[in-house]
């Protein structure tokens, strides 16, 4: 067992969750991090809507969600780091507590409702590091009492257009009452509108990304595909956290309101992947989330469809050396199954994920 299941972790897990996530993010500030050699397998590379990612590992948005620390945890091994998700104006999120470990079930359960500093703290810390290498996504969202949500989104365009190597338009929360109804047809056709124009009006074209939820039924998958398309967007992420509850070994934490992410999530998630990889096609690119905690359940999401994969809840339960581990496992998966790159990987068992019941 390494240093921090046998030591960090128990440590950390004594106190409350929001708390240990405060500590962490100071101790990666300090440069208290492990460090990955510069050496890489460049079957693990991909080239994607014109970025270079080193590997297809990348930390989700929610861990980092004031970019205070994009940098050390690119120096960990991660491929890309996602920041946020950040609102226009700073806000303090729901009532605590408001994120609950599910150990037993290597799951979390949060509510936190986009608590940040909002957009001008978070556009310094990135200013900062401007000249700086590696993949900073910027994850933007809407401020719970915003009367025009859509120009929220808008907002973050404008502000980090000249930062972010990605934008993420989170709008499957569900901790922000009525933020999923923009996952409607008709709702999301005008927010990735608006949300495009003002892009396209910038100095530098950055790639715009969809993150959706796991909880649509097929008619609602579908009409999302559909806009996707039509608009043309980047990306699409796939999954932010479920509402739904699984079986659960901790039934009682598990009666608590929010999403819940990590090994509770895989199975959903990446059926949900898998499904959307079918309605869009092979072309669009697809970042899997939900689950992944080891190189086979990257490799598993990257095999239903994923080009990218995210983790957040699988780092809180597997520690700093968790991204090393997982590039040297993908790297002997290739070797074990000869395939010559994880860029042939994808989607090769989506048919079978596809036909999966959750």
């Amino acid at each position: 067992m390494s240093a921090f299941g046998s030591l960090v972790r128990p440590l950390l897990f004594r106190i409350d969750p929001e708390l240990a996530h405060g500590l962490s993010i100071k101790v990666l500030s300090s440069g208290l991090h492990p460090s990955v050699r510069p050496d890489r397998d460049p079957r693990l590379a991909r080239k994607l809507f014109g970025l270079d990612f080193p590997n297809p590992i990348g930390i989700a948005a929610g861990l980092d969600k004031n970019a205070e620390v994009p940098d050390p945890l690119l120096a960990m091994g991660f491929g890309f780091v996602e920041i946020g998700t950040v609102t226009p104006l700073a806000q303090p999120g729901n009532p605590k507590p408001r994120m609950f470990r599910l150990v037993e079930d290597h799951g979390v359960i949060n509510r936190l409702g986009f608590n940040n500093e909002g957009h001008a703290a978070a556009r310094r810390r990135l200013e900062a590091r401007r000249g700086k290498s590696g993949i900073v996504g910027v994850n933007i969202g809407a401020n719970k009492d915003a009367t025009d949500r859509i120009a929220d989104y808008v907002a973050g365009i404008e502000t980090f257009s000249d930062l972010a190597s990605y934008f993420t338009v989170n709008v499957s929360s569900p901790n922000t009452p009525g933020l999923r109804d923009l996952q409607a047809r008709g709702a999301l056709d005008e927010l990735l509108s608006r949300v495009l124009e003002a892009r396209d009006r910038q100095s530098r074209r950055v790639p715009v990304l969809l993150k959706i939820a796991p909880d649509m039924d097929e008619a609602g998958l579908a009409d999302v595909a559909d806009v996707a398309l039509a608009r043309g967007i980047d990306g699409v992420i796939v999954s932010n956290t479920t509402i739904s509850r699984p079986k659960l070994i901790d039934g009682a934490t598990a009666k608590e309101a929010g999403g819940l992410s990590g090994r509770p999530l895989f199975r959903l998630s990446t059926i949900q992947l898998a499904r959307f990889r079918k309605l869009v096609g092979p072309d669009l690119p697809l970042i899997g989330v939900g689950g992944i905690e080891s190189a086979e359940t990257a490799f598993a999401k990257i095999a239903a469809g994923a080009d990218l994969v995210q983790l957040y809840s699988g780092f809180v339960y597997g520690g700093p050396g968790l991204p090393a581990a997982m590039l040297a496992g993908l790297s002997r998966i290739l070797d074990r199954r000869g395939i010559p790159s994880i860029a042939e990987a994808v989607g090769i068992e989506t048919e079978k994920w596809a036909s999966e019941t959750a």
